[in-house]
């Protein structure tokens, strides 16, 4: 499997490079040559699987010979083994046509763990294999950050910068990265927003110097095995959800556009997804771009479901480059002009098979708390605001969408007590692993939104 930048400039040959590169040469994003296919067949065996089972036949045509079957298979064990819940990714019913696909059963409690712990061992994996070292670097809203370090905290070779906005993340998101006591983690408090944090990370990334230096790979979704990790849990609930036999169809709360493309890829790959929607908190450039077909930026606002508040989406890059047919000078011109805060439309041929693929609207801060008040008290089920933005989404929308609607809870309710606290007057708590968190010492350092400071940061590091 060759692996493809979004730009046209960069190419490379195996999955074990694509994984340690993370971010093309050429600024873009690495996306598979080709797209392997499921038949109707060969998923009606998928779907009578174990969700670790299913994981290792979805990701073996992408890892090629980078990973033996044996070696994947330890890796994916590995990784799911540790969740909390013997299905790894469960589907709760809320009523006859809308389930909740609980993807926080992981360490940190979130869906980044699903991808994040998968990302980790195979970082380490690969070094172990090549001897040297690796910088993993990432940006986050809140949850990337807590996953990254919890899937690369003390494997040998490997060190992990993690930068998140400074007082924007929740208590528990903040402090389960900044209370790891692992010589190879280090967390910066960035005083700005996340766009700021991931605008730092691609810029380090475009240093040549810098990246050859130090070895530098991507933590976020612009990894192409974050996405990988990501498709098989829409197969997973779409399978047990009847998708081979009636419409199914998943609602994503979405900020950097990662979570939401996974499904699109799933769709690609032959899983009969009816729509896609597009769920956002009040930072809506995604839902505005489903609207209007014109990639914009904004100014972040802070809300209830922080991880979601971004308003650059780094992974739309990915699904641009299918709707210009591929066309890198034309993907890099877009990505710059965007980049540069211009309102860039889409061609109209584009922007309607974008709206053939995605439905999209954007939930308010009452909107979630409503809803939160209201699962908890008719089916007694505590969601947290982000999955919260994805059930308002899914009741407003269910008209449209016939058959089974799946909900991704992207999050456990006591990542955000607070919130879950005065809306619902509940108090979700810490599972045992994190019972102590709030008595932990922390250790962070607050950084301006200087790329010259961050370069020295990890220079000196």
């Amino acid at each position: 499997m060759r692996y493809i930048s979004t730009r046209g400039g960069d190419t490379v040959p195996t999955f074990e490079d694509v994984v340690s590169r993370g971010l093309a040469r050429d600024g873009g994003l690495f996306v598979p040559e080709t797209w392997p296919v499921f038949t109707r067949e060969q998923m009606e065996k998928l779907g009578r699987l174990s969700y670790i089972q299913l994981a290792q036949q979805i990701m073996q045509p992408f890892v090629g010979d980078s990973l033996s079957a044996g070696e994947l298979a330890a890796l994916v064990q590995d990784t799911y083994s540790g969740f909390t819940h013997p299905e790894v990714t469960p589907l709760t019913k809320i009523d006859d046509q809308l389930s909740v696909l609980e993807l926080f059963h992981g360490t940190t409690l979130a869906f980044k763990d699903v991808a994040l712990q998968f990302l980790g061992r195979v970082f380490g994996h690969f070094v172990y294999k090549r001897g040297g070292t690796l910088t993993v670097i990432g940006a986050t809203s809140g949850d990337t950050g807590s996953a990254a370090i919890e899937g690369c905290r003390g494997i040998p070779g490997v060190k992990v910068i993690i930068l998140y906005p400074h007082n924007r993340p929740s208590e528990v998101q903040r402090r389960q990265m900044t209370c790891v006591n692992a010589d190879n983690v280090f967390a910066l408090a960035v005083e700005g927003s996340f766009d700021d944090c991931q605008a730092l990370v691609k810029r380090a990334f475009n240093n040549q110097e810098l990246r050859n230096k130090h070895t530098l790979t991507a933590v976020n979704s612009i990894n192409w095995a974050r996405i990988l990790a990501q498709v098989v849990y829409y197969f997973y609930a779409g399978l047990k959800a009847g998708a081979l036999d009636q419409p199914v169809s998943f609602v994503v709360p979405t900020g950097n556009f990662g979570n939401v493309f996974a499904g699109h890829v799933a769709k690609k790959m032959g899983l009969p997804i009816h729509r896609l929607v597009i769920a956002t908190n009040k930072n809506d450039s995604m839902a505005q771009f489903i609207e209007t077909g014109v990639l914009t930026t904004g100014v972040v606002s802070p809300s209830l479901s922080p991880s979601m508040d971004i308003q650059i989406a780094s992974n739309v890059e990915r699904y641009v480059y299918e709707l210009l047919n591929e066309d890198g000078a034309a993907v890099t011109k877009i990505m710059q002009d965007v980049a540069a805060h211009k309102n860039v439309p889409l061609p109209p041929a584009a922007h309607e098979a974008l709206k053939q693929e995605f439905m999209a609207t954007s939930v308010s801060d009452d909107e979630t708390k409503a809803t939160m008040k209201t699962v908890w008290e008719k089916h007694g089920v505590l969601l947290d605001p982000h999955t919260a933005v994805g059930v308002t989404a899914a009741n407003r929308l269910c008209d449209q969408l016939p058959g089974k609607i799946i909900a991704l809870a992207c999050a456990h309710p006591a990542k955000f007590p607070e919130t879950v606290r005065k809306v619902t007057g509940q108090n979700p708590p810490l599972p045992l692993h994190l019972a102590d968190l709030y008595d932990r010492a922390e250790r962070f350092t607050v950084m301006p939104n200087d790329y010259n400071a961050f370069v020295e940061f990890i220079e000196t590091r």
